[in-house]
């Protein structure tokens, strides 16, 4: 398998694109505007404590003060609150019920830590208490971030986690004598008080670029400890790497066969980070001198064009219907012209299995996360239920992201959820329509002819105006002006004059009411 990391600079924007055999499997936008908030470290101030949620809110200087849940308030807090020279308000008996949870996945911003149980007694915050967090996940519509009191820094190799001495290995990494000897490595490189996590892509890596990668990120959190002492709440303390940074860091490991990019600038940078962490693999890097665009060299582009479609094709012509909801995502698949076989059941379940691969790489794609409700076409045989279920598990083996997938149930309903960290691409690169408000529907001319008449009945009942301005949005007011018999029939039956008038900002389906005499609103005066 050929795997290539493909990279197009512009001045408004970095776009990182994934293949695999030149099929489109990660793709990541990087914008000035919305730069990648995850991993960066904020001083904060607790701003409410809500025992009935479990939960804190801290305030970092955003437009939403960030979630603290209270299963993310780690052991390691009470160290952290001394730093900042405050004494911790969670109880040092309380650690004895904390239950260690070592996550040793290849997400950078995972960290071994202590989580609070249901049980537990909840944490004794206190409203204006500055706390030391971490961002988690970033703000997602009108939620602000997630974040933790345990902070981590990720680095090449490995994680450090200041003030910890645990010590794990990425469970991606599951040969027994490597892990092994990575573990002994760590330990005997480790300073006091600290606790390393070492990551998938530290396989087979000699100790020396180990040890490289801790003293900078010992280094980089001795920083922090300095800036720390002048600043106060709400503050940045440490941002992370941008997206396409954190890509090289996290994603290009030895079986990557190349790296293309199409900026000289950004192409310099890029080799000189790699040079300093990984000098092995720094000629795959590539600088790309086309005067054609380098994702249409590559066919990344017209790839790109199926992640913004509410349907997705399928090879053998089926295809599936993607739609986001406030409370889910739900995928229908749907079997199309293929009816290759005259037994049904083998017909379903080829377009079923055509759909899991392609549902599982769409995910990815998208990144899209939370929970995801998939409805297959029918199967009758347990089997082969079973055999949609194991080819789901089998793809989601390649995702980063953690992933639960539960059996097919009697309706064909598979029901998923997948971790969430960031806006999924759609929320990324799209807005929401001003005129449908994201439904995707216009109220009908006929209908809004009848809901103009319905507010003129009841507002004739309430008031002696009898000349009514109608304002509305060209297009509808172009509608609204071809029936305008309809308007001087209301003229007569209900003694009002209305005049249309256009107006450029309104939403396509909304009309306002105004009156003739005094310019004054009036639409809400009907209730």
């Amino acid at each position: 398998m050929i795997k290539e990391i493909i990279i197009n600079s512009s001045t408004t924007q970095t776009r990182v694109a994934i293949t695999e055999d030149g099929n489109l499997v990660d793709f990541f936008v990087d914008y000035p505007e919305n730069r990648r908030m995850v991993g960066d470290i904020y001083l904060g101030k607790v701003a409410r404590v809500l025992p009935g949620i479990k939960a804190a809110f801290i305030d970092i200087g955003m437009e939403h003060d960030a979630f603290l849940h209270f299963s993310d308030i780690g052991a390691r807090t009470k160290q952290f609150q001394d730093m900042l020279g405050e004494d911790s308000e969670i109880d040092d008996d309380e650690d004895d019920d904390l239950a260690l949870k070592e996550d040793t996945s290849n997400t950078p911003n995972k960290e071994t830590r202590k989580e609070i149980s249901a049980h537990n007694v909840i944490p004794k915050l206190h409203k204006g208490q500055e706390i030391l967090i971490q961002i988690t996940k970033e703000p997602v519509n009108n939620k602000g971030v997630r974040v933790t009191s345990s902070v981590s820094l990720p680095g090449r190799f490995c994680v450090l986690l200041p003030f910890d001495n645990k010590v794990g290995v990425s469970k991606k990494i599951s040969e027994y004598k490597e892990r092994r000897r990575l573990r002994h490595i760590a330990r005997s490189i480790l300073p006091n008080n600290y606790g390393l996590i070492i990551r998938t892509v530290a396989r087979n890596q000699d100790e020396e670029l180990l040890r490289d990668d801790l003293r900078n990120l010992v280094k980089t959190w001795e920083q922090i400890q300095t800036t720390i002492k002048s600043e106060t709440p709400p503050s940045l303390i440490y941002q992370d790497l941008n997206t396409t940074s954190s890509v090289i860091r996290d994603l290009f490991t030895p079986d990557i066969s190349k790296v293309f990019i199409d900026s000289r600038k950004l192409f310099k940078q890029i080799k000189n980070y790699v040079e300093l962490i990984q000098p092995s693999l720094a000629d795959k890097i590539e600088s790309f001198k086309s005067g054609n665009s380098i994702f249409d060299a590559f066919k990344i582009e017209e790839q790109i064009k199926t992640l913004m479609g509410r349907r997705v094709q399928l090879p053998s012509g089926g295809y599936l219907i993607i739609e986001h909801t406030e409370a889910m995502v739900v995928i229908d698949v749907n079997s199309g012209r293929y009816a290759k076989s005259k037994e049904q059941e083998l017909n379903s379940l080829k377009t079923d299995l055509e759909a899991a691969r392609e549902i599982c790489r769409q995910l990815r794609l998208r990144d899209i996360g939370g929970i995801i409700v998939i409805d297959f076409i029918d199967l009758e045989d347990e089997k082969n239920r079973k055999k949609i279920y194991d080819e789901l598990r089998k793809e989601f083996r390649k995702d980063r992201a953690k992933v639960s997938v539960l059996p097919m149930s009697d309706f064909g309903l598979v029901q998923i959820t997948r971790q969430r960290i960031r806006q999924n691409i759609m929320q990324a690169m799209k807005e929401v329509c001003p005129y449908c408000l994201g439904t995707g529907l216009l109220t009908k001319h006929s209908h809004l002819v009848y809901d103009i008449e319905e507010w003129i009945k009841k507002f004739k009942t309430k008031s002696k105006e009898r000349a009514i301005i109608v304002k509305c949005h060209p297009t509808l007011a172009a509608k609204l002006k071809f029936g305008k018999i309809t308007f001087f029939k209301f003229r007569f039956k209900y003694g009002i004059r209305l005049k249309i008038e256009e107006d450029e900002s309104m939403p396509l389906g909304q009309v306002k009411f105004f009156s003739n005499k005094t310019q004054k609103e009036l639409t809400d005066e009907v209730i």
